[in-house]
Parts: structure tokens; sequence; C-alpha cells
């Protein structure tokens, strides 16, 4: 990944940062190494455990009892789907290569790869099972936009069509040696290629399918916030390896990026049970794990760019501003993305993506900026990056969208969605209460 491009004066206690990782054609192939490769295997691990079961029963947990089994669904359908579009083509159009806006063909059904990925000391299929961790979640992030209403077949397409159109194409851009990459935007987990592409597509999917009927005066709480406290803890111990995996080195990189990622989702989640305690006079269980989410999306950006101090800021700040922005979309703009996709995820990764800039500096306790940047410099690179990235985001999912309007239908019918999805699509029940 293209987070290994730091000036050499950053680099004295992290030597392992010295070579970037995503690009294949530079640079001399490190021997390999048994340790990296039993650490990037693990972190692989982790990452589709956040999915399954933890993103899965982290949203399952928030929706009516009658919906929880198609919240499963979808995200195991998408494991599925994704998983198979990778290995065709997608690692392909990501990492084949370092043309400024797509990737080849030449490593279709993961053909061709290289014995030693270079600079990393990795199997390159290692790394192909690690990017397709990510590559799983992130559509899967977005069904919290527009879950209990919607049809199975519509999940399904739009998790692959969106997959090709605007995954493949941010992944590449900036973690397979594309143009952004190149011109020195950093994101070393995927603050902007998972969270604000994620985001900003969930906002938008929301708002061209509609509301559930009911929103926002007539719709239940949460029906099991226990299951999704235990699917937060999923992700929070899943997110070690998605940051701390994308050192792709067992070594201190690693470390550092799991520690920080540690400290920014505390630092988040307390701020948030904090103003809920202000707004509400409580502090809620669905509050506290939302607030680490934030947090852990936030600093996903940065967590190897930073040090512990950034990081406990970077936390902070994305649990009062993600906190504030859940309001603003829900109650002041009456907009039903149902699991705060955009304001946790979506502001998040942006949010972090940015701070980025400054947090990274070694006065502040950073490493370092991209080869090259400056403070101001690297700021813009982030900020353009973000702006362009959050746009052709929003332009193709509401493309997706309206095409799928056409074909397969967007919604269940009312009955269907009073009935819920469980029973009226799927025909079962999670809970059996006779």
């Amino acid at each position: 990944m293209n987070h290994r491009r730091l000036p050499a004066a950053a680099l004295a206690g992290l030597a392992s940062l010295a070579a970037p990782a995503c690009f294949a054609a530079e640079g001399t192939p490190a021997p390999l190494d048994s340790g990296h490769t039993a650490w990037v295997l693990t972190a692989s691990a982790l990452v589709l455990f956040m999915t399954l079961p933890g993103l899965a029963m982290f949203y399952g947990g928030l929706v009516r009892a009658r919906n929880l089994l198609s919240v499963l669904m979808h995200s195991f359908a998408i494991c599925c789907v994704v998983s198979l579009i990778w290995a065709i083509f997608g690692y392909s159009v990501a990492f084949d290569g370092n043309a400024p806006w797509l990737g080849g063909l030449g490593k279709m059904f993961l053909a061709h790869l290289d014995h030693n990925r270079t600079a990393t000391g990795l199997p390159e299929n290692v790394f192909a099972l690690f990017q397709m961790t990510f590559a799983i979640i992130t559509p899967t992030l977005i069904i919290g936009a527009f879950p209990e209403r919607v049809k199975f077949s519509f999940v399904v397409m739009f998790s692959a069509l969106w997959l090709i159109l605007v995954y493949l194409p941010a992944a590449h851009l900036i973690w397979g040696g594309g143009w952004m990459a190149q011109k020195g935007v950093l994101d070393f987990a995927g603050g902007i290629v998972v969270h604000t592409t994620a985001g900003v597509s969930a906002l938008v999917a929301a708002l061209v399918i509609g509301a559930r009927h009911g929103f926002p005066h007539q719709l239940t709480p949460p029906h099991n916030p226990g299951i999704t406290m235990a699917g937060a803890g999923m992700l929070w111990v899943g997110w070690f390896g998605f940051n701390g995996g994308s050192a792709l080195t067992a070594d201190g990189l690693a470390g550092s990026a799991i520690l920080c990622t540690h400290l920014a989702a505390s630092a988040a989640a307390v701020a948030w049970i904090v103003l809920e305690r202000i707004r509400i006079g409580k502090a809620t269980s669905v509050g506290i794990v939302t607030g680490a989410v934030a947090g852990l999306a936030t600093i996903t950006p940065a967590s190897g760019y930073v040090g512990p101090g950034g990081a406990i800021a970077i936390g902070a700040a994305g649990g009062i501003v993600c906190f504030f922005a859940t309001l603003m979309i829900k109650h002041r703009f009456k907009v039903d993305d149902s699991l705060d996709v955009f304001a946790v995820h979506g502001v998040g990764g942006m949010l972090g993506s940015i701070l980025l800039a400054g947090f990274a500096l070694p006065a502040l306790g950073g490493v370092g900026l991209a080869e090259g940047m400056t403070f101001l410099s690297q700021l813009k690179m982030q900020a353009l990056a973000v702006g362009l990235t959050g746009l052709w985001s929003g332009v193709a999912t509401w493309v997706i969208v309206q095409t799928l309007r056409m074909t397969t239908g967007l919604r269940v019918t009312r009955e269907e969605e009073y009935d819920g999805l469980d029973l009226s699509v799927h025909g079962e029940r999670a809970y059996d209460f006779n």
C-alpha cells in the first residue's frame, strides 16, 4: 500500500517503512519473510472476522427482530460474490501495474502472481488474500444505509456493480500505484478507499431508495443492543488486523498502528458517551459502541503515520464530529441512513484523512509526510483525494441504483416490509417465540 512513501528523515525508528510495498515494479524483491507472512495471514482472518460475524451482528442488533436474518444474509452473500469477483478480475484491475487510472488484466483468476511481492517479503497470494478481505467489508458497510426495505436481488447486484465501478478504481488510484499514489496521497488502511467511498455511497443510496415506512416517527428501537455490543467488540478486535495488517510487516510499524487504533477508539467512545450524557442524561450501550466505531474509522487512514497523542486527538475529534453528524443527517435533514453509515464511517474516514496531514508531522509525534510534501501540499492532496473520491462514489452509486430500479427493482412491498424481510424474503425466522 502507498502508506510507505515517507521521507527518509521520518524513518529513524521505523526502518521497515523504507520501501514502497504497493509498487510491484520498483526495487529489488526482499527475501520471503515467514514472520511477516504469518502476521498478514492472521490479519486477513481478523479482517474477514470483522465482516463475518462482526459487522453482521453489529448491524443485526440495530434492526427489528424480524429483519435480523436478512442483515446476516446480506453480509454472507456479499462476502461470497465479492470474493469471486476479486479472484476473477478484481485483484488484477486494482493491483496489476502502475497505470494512472486502472490496473491491467494480467493477473485474472489470480494467475501469474509473483512468488515474492517486491519489498514486502510476502508471497503475492498472501497480499491478494489480505486485500480481498478489504474488498469484502467495504460494500458490506453500505448495507447499513438501507436495511429492512430492499430486495435481496438488489443488494447482491448493487454490491457487485459497486465493487467494480467504485472500489476497484479507488483501490488502484491510491494503493495500486495509480495517479493519487503518484501525487503523494496517504491512506494507511482505508480512510479514503474504504470509508469515504462506502460512506458517501451509503448516503446517496439512502436518498434514492427512500426511507422506511414510518420514518422518523414510528420506528422501533434496536431490538437487541447486546448483539450490537458483541458485534462491535468483534469489529474492534478485527480492526487490529485491518490497520495493523496494513503495515504488511510484523514489526514496530504494525505495533504502532494497532496501539494508535486502540487509543483512538477509546477516546472516541468516551467522547460520545459524554455528549450523550449532556444531551439525553444517559450514556447508552449503542452510543458507546457507535463512538468506538467512529474512532476506528477516523484513525484508519492515519494509524501508521501518527503517534499515540495524535491518535487520541484524532479519535476524540472523530467521536465529537460523528456524534453531531448523526444528529444532523437523521433529525435535521431527515435522511434514513438507517445505521448511520455516512455519519460514522464516511465522516470519520474523511475527517481522519484530512487530519492526517497535521498529526503525521514529526513535531506532533508523527513519522512525517509523503516524500517532498509540506503540510500545506499534503493537506491539499488529502482534501483533493477525499473530494474526488467522494464525488465519483456518489455519482457512480446514483447511476447504479437508478439502473437497478429499472431492472431488479429496489424495494420490497409495504406488506413485506411490515412483516419483516426474514420471513417475507427468506422464509425463516431468527427467533421462535412459540
